[in-house]
């Protein structure tokens, strides 16, 4: 079982950054993945990026080139390096990851862009 607990969002304009960074509550070297999630109002929850343990990348479409996801070991955490953020952008990201089959969530950031 982990316990992960999200930090750093807020209210941005348009084309500023945010950095979230996410906790976990045990070591994160045998969690395969680990990954950001959003949701917007009225919208189902959407991948945003994920990292393996080996390192591996995956991001959205939407948010490739723009944003950068990162996971210390050492530290138990994991970040989202968002730049240039959009209005399109505002959601409540989550933190997430898989191991072992099982799926754990935090309880999430609201992140907001005004235009």
């Amino acid at each position: 079982q982990v316990q992960l607990v999200e930090s750093g969002g807020g209210l941005v304009q348009a084309g500023g950054t945010l950095r979230l960074s996410c906790a976990a509550s045990r070591s994160i070297d045998s969690i395969k993945t680990m990954g950001w999630y959003r949701e917007a109002p009225g919208k189902q929850r959407e991948m945003v990026a994920i990292i393996t343990n080996g390192g591996s990348t995956n991001y959205a479409d939407s948010v490739q080139g723009r944003f950068t996801i990162s996971r210390d070991n050492a530290k138990n955490t994991v970040d989202l390096q968002m730049n240039s953020l959009k209005p399109e952008d505002t959601a409540v990201y989550y933190c997430h990851a898989l191991t072992w089959n099982l799926n754990y969530w935090g309880r999430g950031t609201q992140v907001t862009v005004s235009s």
